[in-house]
């Protein structure tokens, strides 16, 4: 940002130790140090700005661009009449089971169970 020599940084600080003080040097290069930070600190913020500004812009010059290469090929390829009678495939429910197999597994789970046999029982006797 500055172009400073070794030279020029220097005399820079002999004349800010002449003229501030060895005891206020510390406390003057910090308030200075406070103050680097927060310029940085608004550049950033000032750099952020002016970069999603930019984005924004580039966005909208890519919408205008989609929008007329859309118009374009839409007039190029316009839809036939007869493309909206197409007939489109139509969801059916499937079959079901019938109303004879709902009632054999109905009177089915009655009947065909069969009682536990205990084995141990059977063999002791």
């Amino acid at each position: 940002m500055f172009d400073l020599s070794i030279s020029e940084i220097a005399i820079i600080a002999i004349i800010a130790v002449v003229v501030i003080g060895p005891k206020e040097l510390p406390r003057a290069l910090s308030t200075a140090g406070k103050w680097m930070a927060k310029g940085r600190g608004i550049m950033a913020n000032f750099r952020t700005g002016l970069d999603a500004m930019v984005r924004e812009a580039e966005l909208q010059e890519m919408e205008k661009k989609w929008a007329s290469e859309n118009e374009r090929i839409m007039r190029e390829h316009p839809a036939l009449p007869d493309e909206s009678a197409v007939d489109e495939p139509v969801m059916e429910p499937l079959d079901g089971p019938s109303a004879e197999a709902e009632a054999e597994a109905d009177t089915g789970s009655d009947t065909g169970a069969a009682a536990p046999v205990n084995k141990t029982e059977g063999n002791q006797g």
